[in-house]
């Protein structure tokens, strides 16, 4: 489904179940995933491709989620019905946070780093 530069794919639960997979801007042919760098949101698309996340893209999109959550009869729950949220959260300060093994910092550096 798509409206406005917006677009969800939406998955088939099961007789009378539907559920909303993935909804983001159109960037070109793909939806984009909303990310937030900590100072600035941005739109990812499956390619790679980023562009910074501007206000009028932010209400687009909560606006279009919040009618195919109505149009589809699904709950709309509180957190998400005050605003946009982020598909991903990607701080400044957490770089390589989920990368092994880190050194700490009384330990000496590896040789050869």
């Amino acid at each position: 489904m798509s409206r406005n530069g917006c677009a969800a794919v939406i998955e088939d639960q099961g007789p009378g179940k539907l559920k909303i997979g993935k909804a983001g801007v159109l960037i070109g042919n793909e939806i984009s995933m909303l990310i937030s760098g900590g100072y600035q949101m941005f739109l990812r698309t499956p390619s790679g491709r980023e562009v910074p996340a501007l206000s009028t893209h932010l209400t687009t999109l909560h606006a279009f989620e919040e009618d195919l959550r109505e149009g589809l009869g699904l709950t709309s729950l509180y957190n998400v019905s005050l605003g946009t949220t982020s598909d991903e959260h990607l701080y400044d300060r957490v770089v390589d946070r989920d990368c092994a093994p880190h050194r700490r910092p009384w330990e000496k550096k590896p040789a050869g780093v």
